[in-house]
């Protein structure tokens, strides 16, 4: 078990994942994930979720090792995506006294993962409840399209400890030495960006507490300066902007497209921008939506393909919609050898988001870059550069 240390009473049992490929079957994790579960050890034991099943073997022997032979009383279960509940029913037929304490929404829920009926020995909870364990108090609230219906998280006011589920969670296995912003970014936005208005109303719930320790249900366990990821949390389910920059992601077929692209990201960086350039096709598509959110500022450029764009932009743009992108500028540079569709189409899919300033006119390329495309762009970024 991880040297991680909460508490006397407040136990990690957490595994890291280092052989999972795509987490969720399609975010890149290259360090890894971590299941996080927590074990509150006082004159009643409450487990504090289960983690996925690939990691069952491992989890199982850091709790016998916490419960040094008791008996769990409590099983609380946060979220019931199958990466923290892959173990409720192997748990509960190990511990058959004990109890199961989950949201309204949970119980009715459960049933639908499991063949093993825990009906008679659920507690379901509503917002405000509180469980004494003793020297301890869990006070449940609920959290629901956090990022699913059933969320609850727990706040334990002895110790000031909030449970935040997939709040405050991060990528990377707890072993791996790196920043803790571009991770979680990545994490939230593409996790849970679609939900910025319910994240907030949790964030207005936590300001109420007195909060000393942040326990989510993957990544580190937050104990100083507390303020700074709450402070992300805001700004990223705010939809504001955390910097000043461009983003140019572009898909290309042959070439000419992008080179326009990292045209105007060198004219972009000559006038005082920071640019990040991302090739659609190749690139991280995660990091590339998260650093849309970074940014306040984005360019496309994209080719047409059959009609209509090329398919990686298409799923770049699709993200970007399902993630509720807004309250950014954007510029639009199209490619096309004959009939170009793709600024048009490019265009409506920011047309349906919300507070997107189009940078006018778009830019068309027929085929290759030529010096009047050039001169086009330039006009282009003192447009977008514009102050408002």
């Amino acid at each position: 078990m991880k040297d991680v240390v909460i508490s006397d009473a407040v136990k990690y049992i957490g595994v890291d994942d280092k052989t999972i490929d795509l987490f969720e079957s399609q975010y890149v994790v290259p360090n890894g994930i971590s299941y996080n579960s927590y074990v509150i050890v006082d004159e009643q034991i409450a487990v504090m979720d289960t983690v996925d099943k690939r990691a069952t073997q491992e989890w199982l022997k850091n709790l016998e090792e916490v419960l040094q032979g008791r008996t769990p009383d409590y099983l609380i279960v946060s979220h019931l995506e199958p990466d923290h509940a892959g173990n409720i029913q192997m748990l509960a037929e190990k511990y058959p006294e004990m109890k199961v304490v989950l949201s309204v929404k949970a119980a009715a829920m459960l049933p639908q993962f499991f063949t093993m009926d825990l009906s008679k020995r659920s507690i379901a909870v509503k917002e405000g409840d509180t469980l004494s364990l003793g020297s301890h108090t869990l006070h449940f609230v609920m959290a629901p399209m956090v990022h699913w219906p059933e969320v609850m998280v727990e706040y334990e006011s002895t110790e000031k400890i909030l449970f935040s589920a997939d709040g405050f969670g991060k990528f990377g296995a707890l072993d791996t030495e790196e920043e803790w912003t571009p991770e979680a970014r990545r994490y939230f936005i593409n996790i849970v960006g679609k939900y910025g208005t319910q994240v907030q109303n949790l964030l207005k719930k936590a300001a109420t507490l007195e909060i000393q320790t942040i326990c989510p249900l993957h990544g580190p366990i937050l104990k100083d300066n507390l303020s700074f990821y709450i402070e992300k949390y805001l700004k990223w389910s705010g939809y504001e902007p955390e910097e000043e920059g461009v983003v140019v992601a572009y898909a290309s077929i042959h070439g000419n497209t992008a080179y326009a692209a990292k045209k105007m990201a060198e004219i972009l960086k000559e006038k005082g921008q920071n640019v990040v350039v991302y090739d659609l096709a190749r690139d991280d598509m995660a990091a590339a939506v998260s650093d849309a959110y970074r940014f306040d500022k984005l360019v496309v450029a994209c080719p047409t393909y059959d009609a209509s764009l090329f398919p990686c932009m298409e799923d770049f743009l699709y993200h970007l919609k399902i993630k509720a992108f807004q309250k950014r500028k954007v510029a639009i540079i199209e490619n096309g050898s004959w009939a170009p569709m793709a600024g048009k189409l490019m265009k409506e899919y920011f047309e349906g988001m919300k507070n997107i300033t189009i940078c006018e006119p778009i830019i068309t390329i027929k085929s290759a870059v030529k010096p009047e495309t050039i001169k086009a762009m330039e006009a282009m970024a003192d447009v977008f550069l514009k102050e408002e």
